[in-house]
């Protein structure tokens, strides 16, 4: 499994991918974040599902921008190209998956702005290649094990967030879905797009990275969670009044 976010705001782009690689009892770490194109007009692509399904239909991509000669004018552009290729790469490997008892389940993260986009673009890719591009109203998407890191994001996350909130928001979501899936983990890649600047920037963390920022948020949840009015449950408290018995045996 993998956890990989994007998240769309007025001034950018936020993207953060997890390293762990699981098969059976095995653990390793690979990079699950690509970059194509040059510094003008760079796009991010982020996978979960088979890495080699991923492996092939990434190097299809590449092949395929090579022989165009020129870039992408525009994020629809780019996001068709990689559908393409993905259904090539889907129709070529039927058989052998079928046979393994496996399905195709390349799921992907296209983000980016081309010099015919007026703004930056997010848009999820589905594994029969269809497609949906990130709204204003839930501006963020997530694939592989994405239930755990949800909440959070539903909760403090819009729009009109800062990019600086973004990143901290995607990164509380991750450490949210590593805590409660054996298979996510360190290391991470947080990549930001700026919308003022139209540039990526990219960084690299490790679990011993992040342990201020670990330690910090357990102690201020371990604090707010203490805070907490506790006069509508006083009752159930020890200490409080015991709670009243309701007879439910029939007359």
């Amino acid at each position: 499994m993998t956890y990989c976010l994007a998240i769309k705001v007025k001034e950018g782009v936020v993207a953060l991918a997890d390293g762990r690689i699981t098969a059976g009892t095995q653990v390793t770490s690979a990079r699950k974040t690509a970059m194509f194109g040059d510094k003008a007009t760079e796009i991010v692509i982020m996978t979960s599902g088979l890495r080699s399904l991923r492996d092939k239909t990434l190097a299809y991509l590449r092949r395929a921008m090579q022989e165009r000669g020129s870039p992408h004018g525009s994020m629809f552009e780019a996001v068709m190209e990689y559908s393409k290729c993905l259904r090539i790469v889907a129709e070529e490997e039927h058989d052998a998956l079928a046979r393994g008892n496996l399905y195709f389940n390349l799921y992907a993260i296209v983000a980016g702005q081309l010099p015919l986009d007026s703004e930056p673009t997010i848009y999820l890719v589905y594994p029969e290649g269809s497609w949906l591009e990130v709204d204003t109203r839930t501006p963020y998407v997530s694939i592989g094990e994405t239930t755990y890191g949800k909440p959070i994001l539903d909760r403090a996350l819009s729009y009109g967030t800062s990019l600086r909130n973004a990143v901290k928001l995607a990164y509380l979501s991750f450490d949210s879905t590593r805590i409660s899936a054996a298979d996510v983990g360190y290391p991470i890649d947080i990549l930001t797009y700026g919308r003022a600047d139209r540039r990526w920037r990219e960084a690299h963390f490790d679990y011993d990275d992040m342990i201020h920022q670990r330690q910090w948020w357990n102690s201020n949840l371990m604090e707010l969670a203490s805070k907490m009015p506790d006069d509508l449950w006083s009752e159930a408290l020890i200490g409080g009044n015991p709670l009243s018995v309701v007879n439910t045996d029939k007359k």
